[in-house]
């Protein structure tokens, strides 16, 4: 299997997407193929967002905003791009371990 190098934006970005990917709230899963359609980003209040159960700085999900992190994404086979509308993960973006995640949340406590 072929490595896939992002660069930290881009790694940062995928590991948000993919924490919104497992909320029903935010994302919608193809029974047929197995890949999560993400059509409703959170917004930034302050200097953090909420993603499910973690707060996230704003400056780690800068990601969401930036049109050529989502081609990147695209063009390594990860997701396909609706930008700015939905970013769908394709099987190799939901099983991408980017080792990230657990460093940039926090449990919210509101």
């Amino acid at each position: 299997m072929t490595k896939i190098k992002l660069n930290k934006l881009q790694n940062r970005t995928l590991a948000l997407l993919q924490e919104l990917a497992k909320h029903p709230e935010t994302a919608m899963t193809d029974e047929a193929t197995g890949e999560v359609t993400i059509a409703q980003m959170p917004h930034a209040h302050g200097d953090h967002m909420h993603i499910g159960e973690f707060v996230v700085s704003s400056r780690d999900a800068s990601g969401f905003t930036n049109e050529a992190v989502w081609v990147a994404l695209e063009r390594k086979g990860l997701a396909r791009s609706n930008f700015p509308i939905a970013i769908t993960l394709t099987e190799a973006g939901l099983g991408h371990d980017t080792g990230l995640l657990e460093p940039m949340t926090e449990k919210s406590d509101h």
